[in-house]
């Protein structure tokens, strides 16, 4: 028999997006921008710092855990009672950048089966409004 308390899945979305990383970074970086593509914060791009990330349906605690400028990005995301981590790795292409992001730490049972469902419906629409602030982005 399989302990599954200790297992846990992760959400990933990954995209070939036609821009370099320092144009991403900034749209993952900045409050204004991150506004526009996943919600209302007080995010700043320093290990420690705490923010919190807040929609109609409530808000998310988080708190930088990494930040390497232009490759990758992680912090924690705390919300009624689902503790996990995003991370955020940028990959320069020939035509751009390999945008990955994993939500990490959703255990394997019925407990995070909604969260689970529910991040992996919300960040491919998350990534895709990325996606098109980037095009309108200077």
């Amino acid at each position: 028999m399989t302990d599954t308390s200790t297992e846990t899945r992760s959400v990933i979305v990954e995209r070939e997006i036609a821009h370099p990383p320092e144009k991403i970074w900034r749209a993952l970086t900045q409050p204004h921008l991150i506004e526009e593509w996943l919600m209302k914060n007080d995010f700043k791009p320093e290990t420690g710092h705490q923010f919190t990330l807040s929609g109609d349906w409530g808000a998310v605690d988080c708190t930088v855990t990494e930040v390497e400028a232009n490759r990758s990005l992680a912090y924690t995301w705390d919300a009624f009672g689902l503790e996990s981590v995003v991370t955020w790795t940028l990959t320069p292409t020939s035509n751009g950048t390999r945008l990955r992001m994993e939500q990490a730490g959703f255990k394997a049972d019925a407990s995070h089966d909604q969260f689970y469902a529910g991040a992996e419906a919300s960040w491919p629409q998350f990534v895709a409004k990325l996606e098109d602030l980037l095009s309108r982005m200077d």
